[in-house]
Protein backbone atom coordinates (compact mmCIF):
# COMPACT_ATOMS: atom_id res chain seq x y z
CA UNK A 1 0.00 0.00 0.00
CA UNK A 2 1.28 3.13 -0.92
CA UNK A 3 0.91 5.79 1.46
CA UNK A 4 1.74 9.44 1.32
CA UNK A 5 2.34 11.91 3.89
CA UNK A 6 -0.99 13.46 3.78
CA UNK A 7 -3.42 10.36 3.39
CA UNK A 8 -5.32 9.72 6.51
CA UNK A 9 -3.72 6.41 8.58
CA UNK A 10 -4.93 6.88 12.06
CA UNK A 11 -6.63 3.47 11.58
CA UNK A 12 -3.37 1.89 10.81
CA UNK A 13 -1.71 2.21 13.99
CA UNK A 14 -0.68 -0.55 15.57
CA UNK A 15 -0.32 -0.73 19.74
CA UNK A 16 3.29 -1.60 20.13
CA UNK A 17 5.67 -2.19 22.80
CA UNK A 18 3.49 -2.46 25.81
CA UNK A 19 4.93 -2.99 28.67
CA UNK A 20 8.64 -1.36 27.42
CA UNK A 21 10.24 2.44 27.48
CA UNK A 22 9.29 3.74 24.19
CA UNK A 23 8.97 7.21 22.73
CA UNK A 24 5.67 8.07 21.57
CA UNK A 25 4.48 11.23 18.89
CA UNK A 26 4.00 14.25 20.83
CA UNK A 27 1.03 15.45 19.46
CA UNK A 28 -1.24 11.95 18.92
CA UNK A 29 0.95 9.62 21.08
CA UNK A 30 1.48 6.83 18.54
CA UNK A 31 4.33 4.83 19.79
CA UNK A 32 7.14 5.18 17.59
CA UNK A 33 10.24 3.93 19.10
CA UNK A 34 11.50 1.41 21.32
CA UNK A 35 14.14 3.80 23.65
CA UNK A 36 16.19 0.26 23.35
CA UNK A 37 16.68 1.25 20.06
CA UNK A 38 18.36 4.39 20.44
CA UNK A 39 21.83 4.43 18.91
CA UNK A 40 22.59 8.31 19.64
CA UNK A 41 21.39 11.31 21.46
CA UNK A 42 24.36 13.91 19.96
CA UNK A 43 22.41 14.53 16.85
CA UNK A 44 20.50 17.76 15.42
CA UNK A 45 16.86 17.64 13.63
CA UNK A 46 15.57 20.79 11.98
CA UNK A 47 14.01 21.76 15.46
CA UNK A 48 16.62 21.26 17.47
CA UNK A 49 18.51 17.74 19.00
CA UNK A 50 17.46 14.70 17.22
CA UNK A 51 17.88 10.88 18.07
CA UNK A 52 19.58 8.27 15.71
CA UNK A 53 17.56 5.03 15.64
CA UNK A 54 18.25 1.80 14.76
CA UNK A 55 14.11 1.01 13.93
CA UNK A 56 10.73 3.01 14.50
CA UNK A 57 7.10 1.85 13.55
CA UNK A 58 3.94 3.38 13.10
CA UNK A 59 5.38 6.13 10.51
CA UNK A 60 5.34 6.11 7.08
CA UNK A 61 8.10 7.57 4.83
CA UNK A 62 7.98 10.58 2.49
CA UNK A 63 9.53 11.21 -1.23
CA UNK A 64 13.92 10.23 -1.06
CA UNK A 65 15.43 13.20 -1.79
CA UNK A 66 19.29 14.38 -1.28
CA UNK A 67 19.38 17.17 1.41
CA UNK A 68 22.73 18.82 2.31
CA UNK A 69 22.77 17.97 6.34
CA UNK A 70 25.79 19.39 8.94
CA UNK A 71 27.67 15.69 7.95
CA UNK A 72 27.39 16.55 4.33
CA UNK A 73 24.79 15.48 1.59
CA UNK A 74 22.54 12.80 2.53
CA UNK A 75 19.95 10.82 0.71
CA UNK A 76 16.93 11.30 3.17
CA UNK A 77 12.92 10.61 3.45
CA UNK A 78 10.93 12.88 5.79
CA UNK A 79 9.30 10.75 8.88
CA UNK A 80 5.71 11.09 9.64
CA UNK A 81 3.71 9.52 12.38
CA UNK A 82 0.90 7.23 10.89
CA UNK A 83 -1.61 8.54 13.62
CA UNK A 84 -0.89 12.19 12.92
CA UNK A 85 0.94 13.25 9.54
CA UNK A 86 3.54 14.91 11.53
CA UNK A 87 6.45 15.24 10.42
CA UNK A 88 9.10 13.89 13.16
CA UNK A 89 12.69 13.07 11.43
CA UNK A 90 13.75 11.76 8.38
CA UNK A 91 15.07 8.17 7.12
CA UNK A 92 18.66 8.00 6.07
CA UNK A 93 18.37 6.30 2.72
CA UNK A 94 22.25 6.45 1.70
CA UNK A 95 25.14 9.01 2.13
CA UNK A 96 27.61 9.89 -0.02
CA UNK A 97 30.80 10.17 2.22
CA UNK A 98 32.40 6.96 3.21
CA UNK A 99 32.39 8.29 6.91
CA UNK A 100 28.55 8.74 7.58
CA UNK A 101 27.38 4.83 5.66
CA UNK A 102 26.84 4.13 9.70
CA UNK A 103 23.76 6.13 9.29
CA UNK A 104 22.06 4.16 6.11
CA UNK A 105 19.08 2.22 7.09
CA UNK A 106 18.40 4.36 10.44
CA UNK A 107 16.01 7.24 11.59
CA UNK A 108 17.05 10.82 12.56
CA UNK A 109 13.88 11.81 15.08
CA UNK A 110 13.97 14.71 16.64
CA UNK A 111 13.55 14.94 20.18
CA UNK A 112 10.86 17.66 20.30
CA UNK A 113 8.26 15.26 18.98
CA UNK A 114 8.83 12.80 20.82
CA UNK A 115 7.55 11.99 24.78
CA UNK A 116 9.72 9.43 26.28
CA UNK A 117 7.38 6.57 28.10
CA UNK A 118 9.28 5.20 30.27
CA UNK A 119 6.51 2.49 31.12
CA UNK A 120 7.69 2.10 35.21
CA UNK A 121 5.43 -0.03 37.36
CA UNK A 122 4.73 0.71 40.79
CA UNK A 123 4.70 -1.74 43.75
CA UNK A 124 1.26 -1.96 45.51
Amino acid sequence: MLLSPTSDTRNLVTQAYEGHANFSCSKCSAVIALQDELISKSFSGRDGRGYLMQSATNIKLGRREDRSLLTGVHTVADVYCLGCNERIGWFYHKAADISQKYKEGKYLLEREKLVKENAWKLDP
